[in-house]
Protein backbone atom coordinates (compact mmCIF):
# COMPACT_ATOMS: atom_id res chain seq x y z
CA UNK A 1 0.00 0.00 0.00
CA UNK A 2 1.24 3.47 -0.76
CA UNK A 3 2.91 5.65 1.84
CA UNK A 4 0.99 8.90 2.23
CA UNK A 5 3.70 11.41 1.38
CA UNK A 6 1.83 14.69 1.64
CA UNK A 7 -1.30 13.98 3.69
CA UNK A 8 -3.70 14.47 0.81
CA UNK A 9 -6.91 12.47 0.68
CA UNK A 10 -9.86 11.65 -1.53
CA UNK A 11 -11.45 14.99 -0.68
CA UNK A 12 -8.52 16.79 -2.28
CA UNK A 13 -9.02 15.17 -5.68
CA UNK A 14 -11.59 17.69 -7.03
CA UNK A 15 -9.15 20.51 -6.30
CA UNK A 16 -6.29 18.63 -7.94
CA UNK A 17 -8.42 17.86 -10.98
CA UNK A 18 -9.34 21.54 -11.19
CA UNK A 19 -5.68 22.47 -11.60
CA UNK A 20 -5.62 20.71 -14.97
CA UNK A 21 -7.12 22.72 -17.82
CA UNK A 22 -7.17 22.57 -21.62
CA UNK A 23 -9.20 21.32 -24.54
CA UNK A 24 -8.15 17.67 -24.38
CA UNK A 25 -9.15 16.76 -20.85
CA UNK A 26 -11.48 13.86 -21.73
CA UNK A 27 -13.26 14.65 -18.48
CA UNK A 28 -15.80 11.84 -18.73
CA UNK A 29 -13.11 9.21 -19.26
CA UNK A 30 -11.16 10.60 -16.33
CA UNK A 31 -14.04 10.75 -13.89
CA UNK A 32 -15.20 7.22 -14.70
CA UNK A 33 -11.92 5.86 -13.34
CA UNK A 34 -11.45 8.18 -10.36
CA UNK A 35 -12.83 6.01 -7.56
CA UNK A 36 -11.21 2.78 -8.71
CA UNK A 37 -7.85 4.54 -9.07
CA UNK A 38 -8.13 6.00 -5.59
CA UNK A 39 -8.94 2.66 -3.97
CA UNK A 40 -6.09 0.98 -5.82
CA UNK A 41 -3.48 3.49 -4.70
CA UNK A 42 -4.94 4.10 -1.24
CA UNK A 43 -5.81 0.56 -0.18
CA UNK A 44 -4.53 -2.11 -2.55
CA UNK A 45 -1.28 -1.48 -4.41
CA UNK A 46 2.04 -2.24 -2.78
CA UNK A 47 3.92 0.69 -4.27
CA UNK A 48 5.08 4.12 -3.13
CA UNK A 49 7.25 6.91 -4.54
CA UNK A 50 10.17 5.29 -2.74
CA UNK A 51 9.63 1.84 -4.28
CA UNK A 52 8.96 2.56 -7.97
CA UNK A 53 12.04 0.52 -8.93
CA UNK A 54 11.64 -2.26 -6.37
CA UNK A 55 11.33 -5.64 -8.16
CA UNK A 56 8.83 -6.77 -5.51
CA UNK A 57 6.47 -3.83 -6.13
CA UNK A 58 2.99 -4.26 -7.56
CA UNK A 59 2.64 -3.16 -11.18
CA UNK A 60 -0.30 -0.98 -12.20
CA UNK A 61 -0.99 -0.47 -15.90
CA UNK A 62 -3.49 2.14 -17.06
CA UNK A 63 -4.76 0.91 -20.41
CA UNK A 64 -7.58 3.48 -20.46
CA UNK A 65 -4.96 6.16 -20.94
CA UNK A 66 -6.88 8.71 -23.02
CA UNK A 67 -8.35 10.33 -19.92
CA UNK A 68 -5.39 10.52 -17.52
CA UNK A 69 -6.54 13.46 -15.39
CA UNK A 70 -7.82 11.24 -12.59
CA UNK A 71 -4.61 9.20 -12.75
CA UNK A 72 -2.44 12.30 -12.46
CA UNK A 73 -4.56 13.66 -9.59
CA UNK A 74 -4.22 10.40 -7.64
CA UNK A 75 -0.48 10.22 -8.36
CA UNK A 76 -0.12 13.80 -7.09
CA UNK A 77 -2.12 13.04 -3.95
CA UNK A 78 0.15 10.08 -3.25
CA UNK A 79 3.42 11.94 -3.88
CA UNK A 80 4.44 10.45 -7.22
CA UNK A 81 3.86 13.72 -9.09
CA UNK A 82 4.46 17.26 -7.74
CA UNK A 83 1.18 19.09 -7.28
CA UNK A 84 2.70 22.11 -9.00
CA UNK A 85 3.10 20.06 -12.20
CA UNK A 86 -0.67 19.62 -12.65
CA UNK A 87 -1.23 23.14 -13.94
CA UNK A 88 1.00 22.40 -16.93
CA UNK A 89 -1.07 19.39 -18.00
CA UNK A 90 -0.79 18.87 -21.75
CA UNK A 91 1.68 21.69 -22.22
CA UNK A 92 4.63 21.50 -24.60
CA UNK A 93 7.17 21.35 -21.78
CA UNK A 94 5.07 19.29 -19.35
CA UNK A 95 5.73 15.69 -18.37
CA UNK A 96 1.97 15.22 -17.98
CA UNK A 97 0.83 14.53 -21.52
CA UNK A 98 -2.59 13.62 -22.85
CA UNK A 99 -1.44 10.01 -22.51
CA UNK A 100 0.86 8.94 -19.65
CA UNK A 101 4.51 8.36 -20.54
CA UNK A 102 6.51 5.84 -18.51
CA UNK A 103 9.75 7.64 -19.33
CA UNK A 104 8.56 10.95 -17.88
CA UNK A 105 6.47 10.10 -14.80
CA UNK A 106 7.67 8.15 -11.78
CA UNK A 107 5.61 5.05 -11.14
CA UNK A 108 3.97 4.89 -14.57
CA UNK A 109 4.54 1.39 -15.95
CA UNK A 110 3.46 1.78 -19.59
CA UNK A 111 2.97 4.55 -22.12
CA UNK A 112 -0.78 4.34 -22.73
CA UNK A 113 -1.56 5.21 -26.31
CA UNK A 114 -3.89 3.35 -28.63
CA UNK A 115 -6.61 1.68 -26.58
CA UNK A 116 -6.75 -2.08 -26.29
CA UNK A 117 -3.13 -2.94 -25.57
CA UNK A 118 -2.88 -2.63 -21.80
CA UNK A 119 -4.27 -6.08 -21.01
CA UNK A 120 -1.88 -7.95 -23.35
CA UNK A 121 1.00 -5.97 -21.86
CA UNK A 122 -0.20 -6.89 -18.36
CA UNK A 123 -0.22 -10.55 -19.38
CA UNK A 124 3.40 -10.19 -20.45
CA UNK A 125 4.33 -8.58 -17.14
CA UNK A 126 2.65 -11.38 -15.18
CA UNK A 127 4.42 -14.03 -17.26
CA UNK A 128 7.78 -12.31 -16.72
CA UNK A 129 7.26 -12.15 -12.96
CA UNK A 130 6.31 -15.82 -12.91
CA UNK A 131 9.40 -16.68 -14.92
CA UNK A 132 11.61 -14.76 -12.49
CA UNK A 133 9.72 -16.29 -9.55
CA UNK A 134 9.36 -12.81 -8.09
CA UNK A 135 7.62 -13.22 -4.75
CA UNK A 136 4.78 -10.91 -3.86
CA UNK A 137 4.57 -8.78 -6.99
CA UNK A 138 1.12 -8.52 -8.55
CA UNK A 139 -0.09 -6.97 -11.80
CA UNK A 140 -3.20 -4.79 -12.00
CA UNK A 141 -4.52 -3.32 -15.25
CA UNK A 142 -7.42 -0.91 -15.71
CA UNK A 143 -9.31 -1.06 -19.01
CA UNK A 144 -12.51 0.39 -20.40
CA UNK A 145 -15.37 -1.81 -21.57
CA UNK A 146 -15.02 -0.42 -25.10
CA UNK A 147 -11.45 -1.69 -25.28
CA UNK A 148 -12.68 -5.25 -24.98
CA UNK A 149 -13.93 -5.02 -28.56
CA UNK A 150 -10.27 -5.25 -29.64
CA UNK A 151 -9.17 -8.71 -30.75
CA UNK A 152 -5.94 -8.63 -28.77
CA UNK A 153 -7.98 -8.53 -25.58
CA UNK A 154 -9.98 -11.62 -26.54
CA UNK A 155 -6.70 -13.46 -27.05
CA UNK A 156 -5.22 -12.15 -23.79
CA UNK A 157 -8.31 -13.18 -21.82
CA UNK A 158 -8.34 -16.68 -23.30
CA UNK A 159 -4.62 -17.20 -22.74
CA UNK A 160 -4.60 -15.86 -19.16
CA UNK A 161 -7.27 -18.28 -18.08
CA UNK A 162 -5.51 -21.24 -19.63
CA UNK A 163 -2.17 -20.18 -18.14
CA UNK A 164 -3.64 -19.60 -14.67
CA UNK A 165 -2.05 -16.17 -14.25
CA UNK A 166 -2.85 -15.71 -10.58
CA UNK A 167 -0.80 -12.50 -10.35
CA UNK A 168 -3.12 -10.74 -12.81
CA UNK A 169 -6.12 -8.63 -11.83
CA UNK A 170 -8.02 -6.68 -14.48
CA UNK A 171 -10.45 -3.91 -13.62
CA UNK A 172 -12.99 -3.16 -16.33
CA UNK A 173 -14.71 0.22 -16.06
CA UNK A 174 -18.14 -0.63 -17.45
CA UNK A 175 -19.97 2.51 -18.52
CA UNK A 176 -21.75 0.69 -21.37
CA UNK A 177 -19.63 2.36 -24.04
CA UNK A 178 -18.68 -0.77 -26.00
CA UNK A 179 -19.73 -0.82 -29.64
CA UNK A 180 -20.41 -4.54 -29.73
CA UNK A 181 -20.78 -5.58 -26.10
CA UNK A 182 -20.38 -9.00 -24.53
CA UNK A 183 -23.49 -11.22 -24.65
CA UNK A 184 -24.43 -12.32 -21.17
CA UNK A 185 -22.32 -9.60 -19.58
CA UNK A 186 -18.59 -8.98 -19.38
CA UNK A 187 -18.14 -11.05 -16.24
CA UNK A 188 -20.00 -14.08 -17.65
CA UNK A 189 -18.02 -14.05 -20.88
CA UNK A 190 -14.67 -13.83 -19.07
CA UNK A 191 -15.65 -16.49 -16.51
CA UNK A 192 -16.00 -18.97 -19.38
CA UNK A 193 -12.28 -18.51 -20.03
CA UNK A 194 -11.38 -19.68 -16.52
CA UNK A 195 -11.15 -16.36 -14.68
CA UNK A 196 -12.38 -15.46 -11.22
CA UNK A 197 -14.99 -12.72 -11.69
CA UNK A 198 -16.89 -10.19 -9.59
CA UNK A 199 -19.09 -7.16 -10.28
CA UNK A 200 -19.07 -4.08 -8.07
CA UNK A 201 -20.33 -0.51 -7.88
CA UNK A 202 -17.54 1.56 -9.42
CA UNK A 203 -18.24 4.44 -7.01
CA UNK A 204 -18.42 2.51 -3.71
CA UNK A 205 -14.92 2.41 -2.23
CA UNK A 206 -15.54 -0.40 0.25
CA UNK A 207 -17.20 -2.51 -2.43
CA UNK A 208 -14.31 -1.88 -4.83
CA UNK A 209 -11.80 -2.85 -2.15
CA UNK A 210 -13.62 -6.10 -1.38
CA UNK A 211 -13.82 -6.97 -5.06
CA UNK A 212 -10.12 -6.32 -5.59
CA UNK A 213 -9.17 -8.31 -2.48
CA UNK A 214 -11.02 -11.53 -3.28
CA UNK A 215 -8.72 -14.58 -3.36
CA UNK A 216 -8.35 -16.22 -6.78
CA UNK A 217 -5.87 -19.05 -6.34
CA UNK A 218 -4.59 -20.39 -9.63
CA UNK A 219 -6.69 -18.02 -11.75
CA UNK A 220 -6.59 -14.45 -13.03
CA UNK A 221 -9.23 -12.15 -11.57
CA UNK A 222 -11.49 -9.55 -13.18
CA UNK A 223 -13.43 -6.83 -11.38
CA UNK A 224 -16.21 -5.30 -13.46
CA UNK A 225 -16.75 -1.86 -11.93
CA UNK A 226 -20.04 -0.43 -13.13
CA UNK A 227 -20.49 3.33 -13.36
CA UNK A 228 -23.27 5.48 -14.74
CA UNK A 229 -23.80 5.51 -18.49
CA UNK A 230 -21.82 8.20 -20.28
CA UNK A 231 -19.15 8.61 -17.61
Amino acid sequence: MTTLMNALGYGDLPRLLGLMTGDEKHSSAAHSTLDVLWVLYDRILNISPATVDDPARDRFLLSKGHGPMAYYAVLAAKGFVPEAALAGFGGFDSNLGYHPDRNLIAGVEIASGSLGHGLPLAVGRALALDYRQQAGARVFVLVGDGELDEGTNHEAIAFSGRAGLERLTTVVIDNQSASHGWPGGIEARIAVEGWSTVVCDGRDHDEIERALSLPHVGRPHVVVARVEVGS
